[in-house]
Parts: C-alpha cells; sequence; structure tokens
C-alpha cells in the first residue's frame, strides 16, 4: 500500500476513483474538516471504529464467544 500525500486549502477538493470526492470543509487550529459526497452504498467508518471492534472480536475470540457479525 502507497500514501498519497495531497495538499489542499479549505473549499478544495479531490476525487477518489470516479464517483467520490473529498472537500476540505475547514481548517481551524489542529483540526480538519472534511465532507465525503459519495454514493450511498459506499461504506465510510471512521478507522478507530474499526480497530475498536477488531479488538472486540479479537477478545471475544479469545474467551470462546461466537463470533456474530464481522467487519
Amino acid at each position: 500500500m502507497t500514501l498519497l500525500v495531497i495538499s489542499r486549502k479549505s473549499d478544495e477538493s479531490f476525487f477518489i476513483g470516479d464517483d467520490i470526492e473529498v472537500v476540505v470543509l475547514d481548517i481551524t487550529n489542529n483540526k480538519i474538516k472534511i465532507g465525503i459526497n459519495a454514493p450511498g452504498d459506499v461504506k465510510i467508518v471512521r478507522k478507530e471504529l474499526i480497530e475498536t471492534q477488531k479488538a472486540n472480536l479479537d477478545s471475544a475470540n479469545s474467551l470462546g464467544i461466537m463470533q456474530i457479525e464481522n467487519i
């Protein structure tokens, strides 16, 4: 996997593929607010939520609890 670094100012955007647009809405202090325009069938999830869910599944599996839903 390769990391692509893109510099954008507020109100500028870039595309991922043909139909996902990422828009820089605001930059304040150490925070950037982005908007994502994507088709309704595209799943968008914050990374920390996926990591937490995976850690919970790993803990449940180590305790022998049956896995109900996978990511």
